[in-house]
C-alpha cells in the first residue's frame, strides 16, 4: 500500500481506506491510533506489534484501525509522514542570519531543533530511514522530500559564502550540504548514546553548531 492514503486526491487531508475524506472527529481518532502506534514503537519493533496491540492501547477495536490503515506498516508510514511534515519549520531556521556572532546563534538553534525533532519522533524517523535504506519506495520518498529543501538551503548558504570569498570554491556546495545534514541527523538520532561517553547535550549542540558555522562561513567567531 502506498502512502497515498495520507491525503485525499485533492491533497486536502487524510482519508479512510475507502478513499473518503475524514472529518474532524475521524481525524482525531486516526491521530490517537498513530499516537498509540508511536508509543508501542518506542518499546518494540514494528514486526512485534499487532493491530490488536494498537487497538488495545487506543481502547478501540481492530475494525476501527482497519478503517484508517491497511496494516501496522502503513500506520508506520503515516507516522513517518507526520514527522517529516515538521521539517519545513526546522528548515526555515537556516535562513539565518549567519554573519558574525549571530551565525553561531543561528547554528545552535538549528542543532537544538534537530535534536528536539528526533526526540519527539525517534521511532518513526528510525523506521523511515531503515525503510529507505532497504529500498522501500514509500520511505525513500518521505526521506527525500524531507531532506531536499534542507540540502538546498545549506547549499545556497555555502554558495553565497564562496561568492563572497569567505570559503574555498574547491568545496562542492551540495556535497558539503549533505555532509552537514548527515552530521545533524546522526548526532540528533544518537545523542543519548553519546552521553555514555560524557558528552552532555550542550556540548553536542555547541560542537555541532561550530561545525556548521565553520563549513558555511569559514570562520567561527570567538
Amino acid at each position: 500500500m502506498s502512502a497515498s492514503k495520507e491525503s485525499s486526491p485533492g491533497g486536502s487531508g487524510p482519508v479512510a481506506q475507502t478513499g473518503r475524506k475524514l472529518g474532524p472527529r475521524a481525524i482525531r481518532t486516526r491521530d490517537r491510533i498513530l499516537d498509540a502506534t508511536a508509543k508501542l514503537l518506542d518499546e518494540r519493533s514494528v514486526l512485534d506489534i499487532s493491530v490488536v496491540d494498537i487497538a488495545r492501547e487506543v481502547g478501540s477495536s481492530p475494525a476501527t484501525f482497519y478503517h484508517y490503515f491497511k496494516d501496522v506498516e502503513e500506520a508506520a508510514v503515516a507516522l513517518a509522514a507526520r514527522a517529516s511534515g515538521e521539517m519545513p519549520d526546522l528548515i526555515s531556521l537556516i535562513d539565518g542570519p549567519w554573519s558574525g556572532r549571530a551565525g553561531i546563534s543561528t547554528a545552535r538553534r538549528i542543532v537544538e531543533a534537530f535534536i528536539q525533532h528526533w526526540d519527539a519522533h525517534h521511532p518513526a524517523l528510525m523506521i523511515r530511514n531503515f525503510g529507505a535504506e532497504r529500498g522501500d519506495a514509500r520511505f525513500q520518498e518521505l526521506r527525500r522530500a524531507a531532506f531536499a529543501p534542507l540540502l538546498k538551503r545549506f547549499a545556497d548558504c555555502i554558495t553565497e559564502s564562496q561568492e563572497q570569498g569567505r570559503i574555498s570554491k574547491d568545496m562542492h556546495p551540495y556535497a558539503a550540504a549533505a555532509a552537514l545534514a548527515s552530521i545533524l541527523e546522526r548526532l540528533a538520532a544518537y545523542h543519548q548514546e553519546l552521553e555514555k561517553y560524557g558528552v552532555a547535550r550542550e556540548d553536542l549542540v555547541e560542537t555541532c553548531a561550530r561545525i556548521l558555522v565553520q563549513t558555511i562561513q569559514g570562520k567561527v567567531p570567538r
